[in-house]
This record gives structure tokens, sequence and C-alpha cells, in this order.
């Protein structure tokens, strides 16, 4: 089972995908909402793909995406960014942070499953 954990302030949007992403029976998913959230359940469960919301209050997806790398046992774990924020120099920002890839939202439902197992071969 390919665990996948989705971070977003939103819980509607949390919910969507959540449901949308569980459509393929490989993935095991489970949602934060918070940047402290995410940190601790990414510690604590070791997803094999982190889906990282960019604007979140507090704690904003960048931020949480810097503190994973700097702890060594969590430094490998693919982050891929959801976000509104999709012009190119955006997009390329966010690969310069080292990130595996981008989803833009609002996301197509029926897809999202595809676009994860895809970001993760």
């Amino acid at each position: 089972m390919t665990r996948i954990l989705y971070v977003d302030d939103e819980a509607d949007i949390r919910e969507v995908a959540q449901m949308s992403i569980e459509l393929d029976p490989g993935f095991e998913v489970r949602t934060c909402s918070s940047g402290p959230e995410a940190i601790a359940e990414a510690a604590a469960w070791r997803p094999d793909l982190i889906l990282l919301d960019v604007m979140m209050p507090g704690m904003d997806g960048p931020t949480v995406f810097a503190r994973l790398r700097e702890r060594g046992d969590m430094a490998r774990i693919p982050v891929v960014f959801i976000t509104a924020r999709t012009h190119a120099h955006e997009v390329a920002a966010f690969f310069e942070l080292g990130a595996r890839g981008v989803i833009a939202k609002p996301f197509d439902p029926m897809r999202l499953a595809e676009q994860v197992r895809e970001f993760l071969g």
C-alpha cells in the first residue's frame, strides 16, 4: 500500500482529495490541516508522497517543505505542491525548491489518483 499525505487548510478540499486519491485501491491517504500537523504526521507515518497546499495560514507550503528537508529522516519524501499559483515563474520556483511536481488547483477529482501515480513513477 502506497501512503499519501494530503495537506490543505480547507476541509472540503481535503475531503474531495482523499476520496479522489482513494479511487486507486493501492493508495492509503491521510490528511492534515496545517503545516505543523503535517510535519508531525510525516514523522510518525512516513508517507511515500506528500501533496502540499502552497497557501495556508501560519506556515505555508514552502515553509513546511523546507522544514521537512531540514530533517534528515524526512528529507527524501517527495513533495508535490497543490496550488492555484501556476504562472511559469511560480512553478519554476517550486521546482527550484526541490518539489517533485505541481498540481494546479482546482484539480480534476477524476484524474487526481492518476496524477499522484505519475509523480511516484
